[in-house]
């Protein structure tokens, strides 16, 4: 399956949204009342949550009935970081302005893009560009 960016900012901005200390992210197939997920497949939301356990941006989420339901329980550092940079749209649609003409869509690649971009806005509000 071909990597949906969106759909990996999506999971982890309703992971943040959903999640503290006492709470996590409960997704069911079935039940799939999560508004930022319901313009993906069932397919597309577990392979991307799957990626962004490899990518260590979630903590290990527990699959259940092959994957209908899945629990996360957080986001990473790493996944607080990654989604702080990638927050605002304007920021968001810039990176992947970015990605495109680097041709590469990575998230490794997307990560280093976003920190690229707001380390040059960081610059630009301090007139150092």
């Amino acid at each position: 399956m071909k990597l949906n960016t969106d759909c990996v900012r999506d999971i982890l901005l309703s992971v943040e949204e959903e999640c503290d200390f006492s709470h996590h992210m409960d997704y069911d197939r079935d039940l799939n009342n999560n508004i930022r997920l319901k313009e993906y497949t069932h397919e597309e939301i577990i392979y991307h949550i799957r990626q962004c356990e490899y990518s260590e941006l979630i903590f290990k989420p527990n699959y259940y009935d092959g994957g209908k339901h899945i629990i996360i329980s957080d986001l990473t550092p790493s996944g607080h970081q990654f989604l702080a940079n990638i927050r605002d749209d304007n920021v968001w649609n810039g990176v992947k302005v970015v990605a495109k003409k680097v041709g590469s869509t990575s998230l490794n690649a997307i990560t280093q893009i976003a920190s690229n971009v707001i380390t040059q806005i960081i610059k630009s509000q301090f007139n150092l560009v």
